[in-house]
């Protein structure tokens, strides 16, 4: 793969001017609609990654549970083979190719799914060139200015593309914010979840998407600072919001949960669901929804400021200080 520095470089010169672009012209919703503009009954989508438990997942949800009737994985490129064969088997997906371009013009959705955030972006651009909607699963990329230009990029050619934590794209979440409403002023929240600092698929970014994004879905994209404490195999962090709301994170080696907490004035109240679960999560109804209509379930901003949460703790991993996150505008 290119340097990142090429990856800007290539963004920033629009290689949306390459031939393949040119000789594509492109409608917004060419993907997924017929001349009749009816919905044609096979969408196909296509996975780049396959090292994850997901990749299989995807497969079984689409091509044996048919939870979402007319849309079924059709190609799947891993970063070994062994990996794409896995993934084939579990989730019943038909076709391997050698390198994911090889599933331009054979796919009406993309979805990226690496272990590591870094290589996310980049196999990703030839699919927004040529109009493909494209989910991107969390975390989002590696670096927020990647990730903005990367963004700005689609928003221009007019591709939809999106990305989540699962855990915070849910209807668990939509409840709790439903919840928060009544609770009154929160000073305190406390967060446990699992995160390995030294994970070798990018530390922090790694689970980080899944402990961090629930508190943005819930509090705003509005945290100015971060610091990281450790001492040996514990860690925590603590997140400063504008207001002036301070969240504690617990990263958790021990088990493999999330939960929150807050402070009321009622005293201390675990924040969790009290519904049923819902199946299909509204983390696949709505990435299916974006690619039937174009219509991104998340703002660009919303999700590069997860990235520069990530990024300034990441930080402050190194140098155990306070490090403040950068506003968009600033990225």
């Amino acid at each position: 793969m290119n340097t990142r520095r090429k990856f800007i470089e290539k963004l920033g010169k629009g290689a949306a001017f390459s031939s393949l672009a040119l000789a594509i012209p492109f409608d917004a919703t060419s993907q997924w609609r017929s001349e009749k503009n009816e919905e044609i009954k096979n969408f196909r989508i296509g996975i780049i990654g396959a090292e994850n438990s997901h990749t299989a997942g995807f497969g079984k949800l689409f091509n044996i549970e048919k939870a979402f009737p007319g849309m079924e994985v059709k190609y799947v490129w891993g970063e070994t083979r062994a990996f794409a064969e896995k993934a084939m088997q579990e989730g019943r997906i038909p076709n391997l190719v050698d390198e994911p371009n090889d599933m331009l013009g054979k796919i009406d959705g993309l979805i990226i799914d690496h272990r590591h955030g870094k290589f996310h972006l980049e196999p990703a651009i030839p699919f927004i060139e040529a109009g493909v909607p494209t989910f991107i699963d969390k975390p989002f990329c590696y670096r927020a200015k990647e990730g903005k230009a990367f963004l700005k990029r689609a928003k221009a050619l007019g591709t939809p593309v999106t990305s989540f934590s699962s855990i915070a794209h849910s209807y668990e979440t939509v409840d709790i914010i439903d919840q928060l409403k009544t609770m009154g002023d929160i000073n305190q929240v406390v967060r446990y979840g699992p995160i390995d600092l030294q994970s070798k698929y990018g530390g922090i970014f790694f689970y980080g998407a899944h402990t961090v994004q629930p508190l943005l879905y819930m509090f705003g994209n509005t945290v100015a600072k971060v610091r990281v404490q450790k001492n040996g195999e514990n860690s925590g962090a603590s997140l400063v919001f504008k207001n002036g709301m301070m969240a504690s994170l617990v990263f958790t080696t021990k088990n493999y949960e999330w939960q929150t907490y807050v402070e009321t004035e009622k005293g201390i109240e675990e924040l969790k669901s009290g519904n049923e679960a819902k199946i299909p999560g509204k983390n696949y109804v709505d990435m299916v929804n974006m690619f039937k209509t174009g219509v991104e379930p998340r703002s660009h901003e919303s999700i590069i400021h997860c990235v520069a949460v990530l990024e300034a703790l990441e930080k402050s991993v190194v140098s155990e200080q306070w490090e403040n996150v950068l506003t968009f505008d600033e990225i």
